[in-house]
C-alpha cells in the first residue's frame, strides 16, 4: 500500500484517546453550569466534520441545537443564540479567517465557546473558553464523540456512553484494517476515474457532510476534478437527470437512520451507469465495537475508505494533495 503507515495510525489515534477523561470534563462542565444551546460554526471542511455530531444529538435527544457556516454567521447572526448558549468551532490552522472573526462576535455576545483546534497556542484556542489541541491525534471526530457523547449521557440521552466509550479505546487499530481493506477497491476507483471530467457523489445523514467535505476539499480542492455532491434525500429533485451511462456515480452508504433513502438511490442509479461505485461501511470489520454502537461511527469509517482512493489518486494523477492555486494563496 503507497503512503500507508499502520502504527503512525494507531499512534495517531491514541494520543487522543488517552486524553479521553481531560476531554469528557468540558462536558462535565458545560452540563453542570447548564446551556439553553448547541450551536456548530466554522468553515469548510471543519465545518463537515462537526455536523454528524449535529445529526446525533438531533436524532437521539431533545436538546436544542443550531448550526451555520462562520461566513453566514457574520452577516445574518442567529437569534436563539443567548449567553448561556454553548459554540463548537474547529480549526486545523487556529486562525481561519471567518472563523476567528465569528469567535470574536461569539465571545461578544457572552457565548461560551469549545474549540478544537491542530496547532497550540492558536488565536481560536485564545479566544475559546474551553479547548482542546489534537496536533498530529487522528481523527479528530473522536474528541466529539466523547464532548458529544458525554453531554448526551449527562442529559439522560445515552446512558450506555460509558461502555461506547470504552469500546472505542482499540478503534485506531480497527481504522487501520479498514484502509488496509479497502485499498484494493480504492486503487482500482481511483486508476478508472482519476480523470473524468464530471463526478456526482452521494450521501445521507451523518455520512452527508462526508460526501460534501470529499468532494469539496479532496476532489474539488487538492485534485481540481469537477463534482457534483448532493445528499440522498435531494438526489431525486435534480440531480437524477444528469446519470448517464458514461457518468460516474458514488454513493456512500451508512449504517444510521437514512439508509434507506442510500438504498433507494442505489437501486435507481445502478442500472443506468456503467460507473456506478458504491463504498459501504457494512462491508468493513470493526474489531473491538459492538453491533448497536455502529451506527455511530459511520464517518469515521467512511473517512478511512475515502483517504484511500485520495492516497491512490495522488500518486496514480501525479498531483499531489498539497497542491494549491488560489486558496491562502491569494487575497479574496
Amino acid at each position: 500500500m503507497i503512503n500507508f503507515d499502520e502504527q503512525t495510525i494507531i499512534r495517531n489515534y491514541a494520543y487522543i484517546y488517552d486524553k479521553r477523561r481531560e476531554i469528557e470534563t468540558i462536558a462535565d462542565d458545560l452540563c453542570a453550569k447548564g446551556f439553553d444551546l448547541l450551536f456548530f460554526t466554522s468553515s469548510g471542511g471543519s465545518m463537515a466534520m462537526m455536523q454528524p455530531f449535529e445529526h446525533y444529538i438531533n436524532v437521539y435527544s431533545r436538546i436544542p441545537t443550531d448550526s451555520q457556516i462562520s461566513a453566514d454567521f457574520l452577516l445574518t447572526g442567529c437569534n436563539r443564540l443567548t449567553d448561556r448558549s454553548v459554540a463548537f468551532m474547529t480549526s486545523k490552522s487556529g486562525n481561519t479567517k471567518e472563523t476567528i472573526a465569528c469567535a470574536k462576535k461569539l465571545k461578544e455576545m457572552g457565548v461560551r465557546i469549545v474549540s478544537v483546534c491542530g496547532v497550540e497556542n492558536s488565536e481560536l484556542a485564545a479566544l475559546s473558553d474551553y479547548t482542546f489541541t489534537y496536533l498530529d491525534g487522528r481523527p479528530q471526530e473522536l474528541v466529539f464523540y466523547f464532548i458529544v457523547g458525554k453531554i448526551l449521557y449527562h442529559q439522560g440521552y445515552f446512558p450506555e456512553y460509558e461502555e461506547f466509550a470504552d469500546n472505542l479505546k482499540d478503534l485506531g487499530a480497527a481504522l487501520a484494517k479498514v484502509r488496509i481493506a479497502c485499498d484494493d477497491k480504492c486503487k482500482d476507483y481511483a486508476e478508472k476515474y482519476c480523470r473524468e471530467p464530471y463526478h456526482i457523489w452521494i450521501g445521507s445523514g451523518d455520512l452527508w457532510p462526508n460526501a460534501y467535505s470529499y468532494s469539496m476539499c479532496v476532489l474539488e480542492e487538492s485534485l481540481w476534478i469537477r463534482t457534483k455532491s448532493v445528499s440522498s434525500a435531494e438526489f431525486f429533485h435534480g440531480t437524477l437527470e444528469l446519470v448517464e451511462k458514461d457518468v460516474p456515480v458514488t454513493l456512500i452508504m451508512g449504517e444510521g437512520v437514512t439508509r434507506s433513502q442510500d438504498e433507494r438511490v442505489k437501486h435507481f442509479v445502478e442500472p443506468l451507469t456503467d460507473k456506478f461505485t458504491c463504498f459501504d461501511t457494512c462491508d468493513y470489520e470493526l474489531e473491538g465495537i459492538k453491533d448497536e454502537y455502529r451506527k455511530y461511527l459511520s464517518p469515521v469509517v467512511m473517512s478511512a475508505i475515502l483517504q484511500r482512493i485520495g492516497k491512490n489518486m495522488e500518486v496514480i494523477t501525479g498531483h499531489s494533495l498539497d497542491i494549491r492555486r488560489y486558496y491562502r494563496k491569494s487575497e479574496y
